[in-house]
């Protein structure tokens, strides 16, 4: 339950500062990912906001689902583990996920993401943007 407060509290008090100005996370809107179920995203920094250079997301998997087994060909993705529990399955090697977890997963390298009983929240960054 602690993990599920620490994470509302970023997406209820977090905010996205920049030299130009600051935006509320709760501001952003959910967006279900194309292709996961029980998998929703958070588009803090778009590839728009950074000329293509990276992007940044906050990420929610539902308990017990997963974002399955994936390549992205150009983008380095590093997570940053908030709350809930899970495990990252990286080029076949298994991790355990819990707060404060930081992982590195480089391009062209087979992934995969899946959320315990409390489900999963991360950060995801791209360099370079995810389209």
């Amino acid at each position: 339950m602690e993990n599920q407060k620490l994470f509302e509290t970023f997406e209820t008090k977090g905010n996205l500062c920049t030299l130009q100005d600051v935006t509320a996370f709760a501001d952003i809107p959910w967006s279900k990912h194309p292709s996961f179920e029980g998998v929703e995203l958070k588009h803090i920094v778009t590839g728009a906001q950074t000329e293509g250079a990276f992007s940044y997301h906050l990420v929610r998997i539902a308990p017990n689902c997963k974002i399955g087994h994936h390549v992205h060909k150009e983008q380095l993705e590093t997570h940053e583990v908030i709350a809930g529990n899970g495990t990252l399955i990286n080029n076949g090697q298994s991790f355990a996920y819990e707060p404060g977890i930081i992982s590195i997963l480089p391009k062209n390298i087979p992934h995969e993401v899946a959320a315990g009983d409390n489900g999963l929240y991360l950060f995801a960054k791209f360099m370079p943007a995810l389209n």
